[in-house]
């Protein structure tokens, strides 16, 4: 480490916070607002009111806590600064947009949004929050972008608690599919360079998330379970037993299947055998031809027999341009592993699961603040010399379910 690199980040992080300053509107709270950012990015133990405010020099952590529960400022506004900032450094038109939660375990039954539920964080059915978040990944670099907290029927429909966790009226029940929608929306709408979307089955097997993106043509890459109908001509979403994703793959020729990887994990490159087959068009829409778009199922096969000695098999529905060609395919379903990175990274610098607020408004401050710290680091990494994601989505040119061979 340099001198010149240590003025080229302290450089760097007063680029950033010049973006948002103006959203905090008082000389005090912009001040805070900084300190609070700054703690996150340090080798502070716990990023929780405490250390942080011993981090700036406080006493007390009266400072912090009222930055996330009194100050007014919107944390939304905020996110519209970050998104713009990723974009800025990482953009690129082969971008992907993933969408995934995080959980966040939670004592207690005050904090907005909690309950009982599973949390693929902690692998169980805990008393935890859920995160819904947006993620941006280029083979420039990847960044968490945005964030909304699930809110469970047995909060919208008890609007007396949703007063006391600062949950405005107007804030009502929304699946987690619907909730990674609006983001995507207000990504696509901000102008985000991006080809395609991933994600896992929560909301690759919502039809409504799938329509959404369809009618957009933008294309997408996501996981469903083996039951999924891949329909017979009449739509997505109906048939018999006999259009399942397991059913339709059980056909597949074993010269179908071809061995890929779907990017760089920590002991290499992730190989998977790949199968890809065109899938009817709907009855009422009309995708092919030249230059149209086309839906698909895509199959991912382990190397190895598992347990039962048959090998393990991943499903994904798929849709974009017609030429897209398999290898295209397999590295964005690869892609949404990036949003995993996100999480981790995030947890482990920037304390993004290491807040002590209860309020509703109070979450996404913070959410908000460690995303904008995590996304500094991103792009930090991104410009380091040598620094280059190994992932890069770069197309490639190239009826009843056919199997490419």
């Amino acid at each position: 480490m340099t001198s010149e690199d240590l003025q080229s980040w302290a450089a760097g992080l007063d680029e950033l916070f010049a973006r948002v300053a103006c959203r905090f509107g008082r000389v005090e709270p912009r001040r805070q607002a900084r300190a609070y950012l700054v703690g996150l990015l340090a080798p502070v133990e716990r990023k929780n009111g405490w250390q942080l405010a011993e981090a700036a020099g406080d006493a007390q952590p009266h400072r912090m806590q009222r930055l996330l529960n009194n100050v007014r400022w919107d944390p939304r506004d905020v996110r519209v600064d970050l998104r713009d900032y990723v974009v800025e450094q990482l953009g690129d038109p082969a971008g992907v947009l993933i969408v995934d939660e995080t959980g966040f375990v939670k004592k207690g039954t005050r904090s907005a949004g909690v309950q009982r539920q599973y949390s693929g964080t902690a692998g169980r059915v805990d008393n935890c929050q859920l995160g819904v978040f947006l993620a941006y990944a280029t083979p420039r670099g990847r960044a968490l972008m945005d964030a909304e907290l699930y809110l469970p029927k047995s909060w919208t429909g008890d609007r007396a608690r949703c007063a006391q966790a600062g949950i405005p009226d107007n804030v009502s029940f929304a699946t987690k599919p619907a909730l990674a929608t609006a983001m995507l929306g207000r990504a696509l709408e901000g102008g985000v360079p991006a080809s395609w979307v991933s994600a896992d089955e929560a909301y690759g097997q919502d039809h409504k998330f799938r329509v959404y993106l369809e009618k957009r043509k933008v294309g997408y890459v996501v996981a469903v379970p083996k039951s999924q109908s891949v329909g017979t001509g009449t739509g997505i979403g109906y048939g018999n037993t006999g259009s399942r994703a397991d059913a339709v793959t059980a056909d597949a020729p074993e010269q179908a299947w071809k061995r890929l990887s779907a990017g760089d994990g920590a002991k290499g490159p992730r190989l998977y055998d790949w199968a890809m087959a065109t899938l009817p068009p709907h009855a009422e829409d009309h995708l092919g031809g030249p230059g149209g778009f086309q839906r698909w199922l895509l199959v991912r096969r382990s190397l190895t027999p598992g347990d039962q000695g048959e090998r393990e098999l991943g499903f994904y529905l798929c849709f974009g341009p017609a030429d897209t060609a398999l290898d295209q395919l397999v590295r964005i379903a690869g892609a949404r592993w990036a949003i995993e990175e996100c999480f981790q990274s995030a947890k482990n610098e920037v304390g993004l699961d290491q807040y002590q607020v209860r309020r509703y408004d109070g979450w996404h401050r913070h959410i908000t603040l460690a995303m904008l710290a995590h996304a500094y680091l991103a792009v930090t990494a991104a410009h380091a010399p040598k620094a280059r994601a190994a992932w890069s989505p770069s197309p490639q040119p190239r009826s009843a379910v056919s199997w490419h061979i």
